[in-house]
């Protein structure tokens, strides 16, 4: 209930009304029964826009602190992000990503839409980058269509780094279902995962028209911060300058 207070009636028309965001394909996401919604991550504000372009709930995962924090702060938040169609990662299982796999699982049982980012974290430069193998096996597993989307714009209304940005009309766009049962029972050969996750970023590249780089988020990140990292004279270096 709260999750309809939060969509309808608090965040909703004030986003709708700041940013009057515009949707296509609406009808590829079905109006009933468990799909997978991949899409793509350009800013933290991609998981209030999209969702609010559909009439039905769709379900995030997202660290369990935001959950567990104690105090009138944690309350607070905890009946937030329940609220804004956020659920904790299940901790019984022996990492994050099996813990995102069972509350996904779960999710999906019940018969509702599961919002997944396969990047694993935001671009940090506009670009599409590589997707992590756990969105095809969550579709082989669950038996579910994926729905890939792609969220336009949400980098400029809130840029990485910072908590605001510039205005500016937010897109977003679905594809026709992707269905994957001609692998059922394949979901630990690495390379049908693999090559699942390419077909569905692939769509996502085409919807986003992002530039897409075939190396995994987080890694591009550390090269780009490395990039920026003073170079430390060599001692080779140091020494032929204190020889001159």
């Amino acid at each position: 209930m709260l999750y309809w207070f939060l969509k309808w009636v608090a965040i909703g028309p004030l986003l709708r009304v700041i940013f009057r965001p515009k949707a296509y394909g609406v009808d590829h996401v079905p109006a009933e029964g468990p799909a997978i919604l991949a899409s793509n991550h350009l800013s933290y504000a991609d998981w209030l826009f999209m969702p609010l372009t559909l009439p039905r709930r769709v379900t995030f995962v997202a660290k369990a602190e935001y959950f567990t924090t104690p105090g009138i702060k944690g309350w607070f938040q905890k009946k937030f992000f329940s609220g804004a169609g956020q659920v904790p990662i299940d901790r019984s299982g022996a990492d994050a990503a099996e813990g995102a796999m069972k509350s996904a699982m779960k999710i999906l049982a019940a018969g509702e839409l599961f919002g997944i980012y396969p990047e694993g974290t935001r671009s940090h430069d506009g670009k599409l980058y590589r997707g992590k193998t756990g969105v095809a096996r969550l579709a082989l597993e669950s038996g579910a269509p994926v729905i890939p989307c792609a969220v336009v714009g949400t980098d400029v209304v809130a840029p990485t780094g910072k908590v605001f940005g510039q205005w500016t009309r937010p897109v977003v766009r679905f594809g026709p279902p992707l269905d994957f049962s001609r692998y059922e029972g394949m979901s630990n050969d690495r390379y049908i995962l693999r090559s699942i996750t390419d077909e569905i970023m692939y769509e996502v590249m085409r919807l986003s028209e992002q530039e897409y780089v075939d190396m995994y988020a987080s890694k591009a990140k550390e090269l780009t911060k490395a990039a920026k990292e003073p170079v430390e004279p060599s001692d080779a270096t140091s020494s032929a300058k204190k020889a001159s």
